[in-house]
């Protein structure tokens, strides 16, 4: 069996307030999609990555592939009208080149500092579970409210996760909940964990970080410029 990731670029990014995509915004001389593509590149369980591409920057994608030696990147996929639309092309694509059994590790492109260690997590999760969300605890007090202004409510909060990529299937089972999907009418779930419980099935964690970061606005790029940095004087202390 194979591990694929599939990395999803399909967004514009609007909240970060930019004129280009905020996966191709370049930090310290690279970009943040390939900051996520070397993440798989490194790893030696991944086998091959495919990406959903916002249109019209597909080739650009290429030009870092090349440029960066992303030598596993065999499939760049157009992105769709929303999130659920453009995994489920990527999934689609996928299909014609590997079988129901392979691993695929679906993955935010602007979650550049996935660890090796998360990814090794989630394909072992996935084999065991046959599915896997990365996620980490819920730490702070969680207050419910109806109008985004007053609370008179509060929620357990070790009854809550904070979901995270990637979010590990088998290439199979994933496709067939996508079909099922678009025969209920389901087409804009937030992420593939919520696609799944929506279709009445259960999911599984595996392991998340805070250092896991999603890259929403310009405060998280400052974050993500402190962690390369805190990597780089670890990496000079060893």
């Amino acid at each position: 069996m194979k591990n694929i990731a599939l990395i999803i670029a399909g967004g514009s990014g609007a909240r970060m307030h930019q004129d280009i995509p905020k996966q191709f915004l370049t930090v310290n001389e690279r970009p943040v999609i390939v900051y996520t593509m070397e993440a798989f590149q490194k790893h030696a369980d991944i086998d091959s990555i495919a990406v959903v591409c916002i249109s019209g920057w597909e080739q650009v994608l290429w030009a870092y592939a090349k440029q960066f030696n992303i030598k596993k990147l065999e499939y760049v996929v157009s992105g769709g009208e929303n999130g659920q639309s453009s995994i489920r092309n990527g999934l689609f694509e996928l299909e014609k080149h590997f079988e129901e059994d392979d691993v695929v590790l679906i993955h935010d492109s602007i979650r550049p500092m996935v660890s090796a260690d998360i990814i090794s997590d989630c394909i072992v999760k996935t084999r065991q579970y046959g599915c896997a969300i990365a996620t980490i605890p819920c730490a702070e007090a969680m207050l419910q409210t109806e109008d985004g202004i007053i609370s008179t409510g509060s929620y357990p909060r070790d009854n809550l996760k904070r979901t995270q990529t990637p979010q590990g299937f088998h290439l199979g089972e994933i496709c067939q909940l996508h079909r099922n999907a678009l025969q209920k009418g389901i087409t804009n779930s937030v992420a593939s964990c919520t696609l799944k419980i929506e279709m009445g099935e259960q999911v599984y964690f595996s392991m998340g970080s805070e250092k896991n970061i999603k890259l929403t606005t310009v405060d998280d790029i400052d974050i993500f410029k402190a962690l390369l940095l805190a990597d780089r004087a670890d990496w000079l202390k060893n």
